[in-house]
């Protein structure tokens, strides 16, 4: 396979499998396999004017800076995927010092999991993700820190894939089993070096903390898609996302949930 084959299907797995870009980078089991003919070992360095996470921006709308590692060994992988972001520095500063984090400038996911391939163009996908948010936290005040265990089927370029969390949600407490479920499709146009993506999720905070302010922190969010890859290292793509987010996602005056237009460009290495 050639290599520019080869980065197409990782950043189809990438861009569009949900919009939580960090965990999504290992969803798609043609990725890795493919990758892996050569090393084990890939990385990834990627610019977009706006990170979403699960259709929340965690830049205040603003640009970032993200990248990550993975190894992946017969089925078997174990990553490492961060990026730049404001939220918890926006929300200290929203709360005059009472949530949030100061100095709490990135996000820094690690994940470990097992998935393969199956006949037929089943797939699945099963593992643990924890995501990491260090910074000087407010007095009394949730730290963002998340673990979550997930499972993915997949057929064909359909995946489906639920999240469950562990404990205490994005820095809201008393929220274990918060769940989200999440439908993603890609259809690749190989010819024109060009792949269509649609997304639904729905994140389900339950728990005394699912209330915030009046406001339920349940919302669904959806994404459309495209990619083209640019050359044999780099793509860009381009998406529409929106939530229907409450008042408890506004942040410094701003909707961190409402409709955005995101380009990305990424590279593989």
């Amino acid at each position: 396979m050639l290599l520019k084959n080869k980065l197409f299907v990782f950043c189809l797995g990438f861009i569009f499998a949900a919009p939580a870009f960090a965990e999504d980078v290992r969803l798609a089991d043609e990725v890795t396999s493919a990758l892996n003919e050569e090393s084990p070992f890939t990385s990834n360095i990627n610019l977009t004017n706006n990170y979403l996470l699960r259709g929340i921006s965690l830049t205040g709308g603003k640009p970032a800076i993200q990248g990550g590692a993975d190894y992946e060994r017969a089925g078997f992988y174990v990553g490492i995927w961060g990026s730049s972001i404001s939220i918890l520095g926006d929300t200290y500063q929203e709360s005059k010092g009472a949530a949030g984090a100061t100095n709490g400038g990135l996000e820094l996911d690690t994940y470990i999991g097992y998935k393969k391939k199956l006949e037929n163009d089943f797939s699945y996908d099963v593992g643990f993700l924890r995501y990491n948010y260090p910074g000087n936290y407010a007095a009394g005040a949730t730290s963002a820190n998340t673990n979550e265990v997930y499972g993915a089927a997949g057929y064909k370029w359909i995946t489906a894939k639920y999240s469950y969390s562990l404990g205490n949600t994005f820095g809201y407490a008393n929220t274990t089993g918060t769940n989200y479920m999440e439908l993603n499709a890609v259809y690749p146009i190989e010819p024109i070096g060009m792949a269509l993506g649609a997304h639904y999720g729905k994140q389900t905070f339950v728990g005394t903390g699912a209330i915030l302010n009046g406001n339920s922190l349940t919302y669904s969010d959806y994404r459309l898609s495209v990619t083209k890859e640019l050359d044999e290292e780099f793509e860009f793509s381009l998406a529409y996302s929106k939530t229907n987010a409450t008042a408890a996602y506004t942040v410094l005056g701003q909707n961190l949930g409402k409709g955005a237009i995101i380009g990305t460009l990424t590279r593989v290495f």
